[in-house]
């Protein structure tokens, strides 16, 4: 199948709910790209700075650039021109630097909190206990140029769909609990980012917002 088939394959799982896709677009050229884009995809999302500056400076500008893998702080000021939003924000170094760059910038950044929900130790995130102290803390309040929209998280790499199931849940259910509990100028907790090409269907079942597919679109990595 082609790019636009599998998107459009895709986007009809994805009928009925609230969820969009992010194309995940890490190791890919920018002709891949660009074809899912003639498809109508609008977000796509990256893994790694460097490659994300680069096809953002070579492709359309109404794209929503996605930054989806471990960032590094000193990589932030790279790409808070124009990143979209910033899923994978694991430490409160790192959202005070983003925020110190969103004020360069004059932008307000979105964000989602990553939480560890998976059983294994290669994965970064909160726990729910600190997510829900940052969420309390005063200095959150002095943060005026970051939101935090959301929550994101990757379950444990099994072929266990239940325990899958159960990781998802766990992470909606603590953001419907945040949700009701925790306001402020710059928390809007109305994102939830879970689900990739190989669990992406239950994700949506549990209630994911944003689904990160990328081989299941472009094919296999080299």
């Amino acid at each position: 199948m082609s790019i636009a088939n599998n998107i459009e394959a895709i986007n009809n799982s994805l009928k009925n709910s609230h969820c969009r896709l992010v194309a995940v677009s890490k190791t890919y050229p920018a002709e891949a790209i660009s074809e899912a884009y003639e498809a109508g995809q609008r977000i796509f999302g990256e893994n790694k700075v460097q490659e994300l500056v680069q096809k953002y400076e070579v492709l359309p500008k109404d794209i929503n650039w996605h930054l989806i893998g471990h960032l590094q702080t000193n990589k932030v000021k790279f790409i808070a021109p124009f990143v979209s939003l910033i899923h994978s924000v694991d430490s409160l170094k790192l959202l005070n630097e983003i925020n110190k760059e969103g004020a360069k910038n004059n932008r307000v950044i979105d964000i989602l909190l990553q939480l560890y929900i998976a059983d294994e130790e290669t994965k970064f995130g909160f726990s729910f206990e600190e997510v829900e102290a940052i969420l309390t803390s005063e200095v959150l309040e002095l943060f005026d140029n970051i939101k935090i929209v959301g929550f994101m998280g990757m379950a444990t790499n099994t072929d266990d769909q239940a325990k899958i199931r159960l990781e998802f849940r766990s992470l909606k259910l603590f953001s419907d609990k945040c949700k009701s509990l925790y306001t402020a100028v710059n928390v809007d907790l109305h994102e939830l980012s879970m689900g990739m090409s190989s669990d992406y269907k239950i994700a949506i079942e549990e209630g994911s917002s944003f689904v990160r597919i990328g081989s299941s679109i472009f094919g296999r990595r080299n």
